[in-house]
């Protein structure tokens, strides 16, 4: 299902499949700018599950949340209305409590825009930062597929 894929040499550990909707467009009948960050968005969480990362329990039990610290986003072509998009992602740089993230939304092998996102770990009832625990950065890591096939193998 995700087999890394490489874009001028950079490994992509995790890709997340994204339709179109007549919802994520403008007048003009293109992708609105700013729907690309909700894309990525998605793609993020669902990475982050992969990874066993479960973030209601972060919440609950340790009191921590990621909250986006910083984006910039290059566009370079228009998705547009059913376009079935690929979203792929790797981890630029893992810090002490914080993850850069790289974020490409394709079309087939046309790069549509790319996204770099900065997302902080921080006390939930304060927003200051805190470190990531060691079973997170842990888990970011590792390849989100070898977590799969872990679970998958868990109960044999």
């Amino acid at each position: 299902m995700n087999q890394p894929t490489s874009h001028r040499g950079v490994q992509f550990s995790f890709d997340w499949p994204i339709r179109v909707y007549y919802e994520d467009t403008d007048a003009g009948g293109i992708v609105f700018f700013a729907n690309y960050l909700k894309f990525f968005e998605r793609a993020r969480t669902e990475w982050l599950r992969a990874c066993g990362i479960d973030q209601r329990r972060l919440a609950e039990e340790l009191g921590i949340v990621f909250i986006v610290s910083e984006t910039a986003v290059q566009y370079r072509a228009p998705a547009r209305l059913d376009d079935a998009l690929t979203i792929a992602n790797r981890i630029e740089r893992l810090g002490r409590a914080s993850v850069e993230f790289v974020q490409e939304a394709r079309r087939g092998d046309a790069t549509l825009a790319i996204g770099t996102i900065r997302v902080g770990c921080v006390e939930l009832a304060t927003l200051k930062p805190v470190a990531l625990p060691a079973s997170v950065a842990d888990a970011l890591r590792r390849d989100p597929r070898a977590f799969v096939a872990d679970m998958s193998t868990a109960g044999t």
